[in-house]
């Protein structure tokens, strides 16, 4: 997924506003469950819904207004009890490193209970429901 550095995206330094670099992440996520053709108000609907446990990021170069960058997304799962999507985000000409990270999600019900990731989305994602994977 592509993401342009506009003004409002960066702090008084001019570079990217840190906590922006989860708000990617996000949008990324998203985008990678749409490309697996899982939509997230459909889930929502059919009462899975999903919060983040942890969230882990490492600063390796500082992005700034007008650049675009890539953010490439991988998705693994633990025992069908969370998904963790792993983030690389690169400026898109260059190649430069600028961001790695994670976020850990589990599913939870319409009440906030947390419940095993269903077998659907799972096979959506390519992910075996026996043991840990790699997307």
């Amino acid at each position: 997924m592509d993401v342009r550095i506009y003004y409002e995206d960066t702090d008084c330094g001019g570079v990217v506003y840190y906590a922006n670099y989860l708000k990617y992440f996000e949008r990324a996520r998203t985008q990678y469950l749409e490309t697996h053709g899982l939509s997230v108000s459909e889930l929502i609907q059919q009462g899975t819904e999903f919060r983040v446990t942890k969230a882990e990021l490492a600063y390796r170069s500082a992005a700034v207004h007008g650049e675009t960058l890539k953010v490439e997304t991988t998705a693994t799962a633990d025992r069908r009890i969370s998904i963790t999507f792993s983030h690389v985000i690169r400026e898109r000409t260059s190649q430069r490193l600028v961001v790695e990270g994670s976020a850990t999600l589990v599913a939870v019900d319409s009440q906030g209970k947390i419940k095993r990731i269903p077998p659907p989305i799972l096979q959506a994602l390519n992910i075996s429901a026996d043991a840990p994977a790699s997307n």
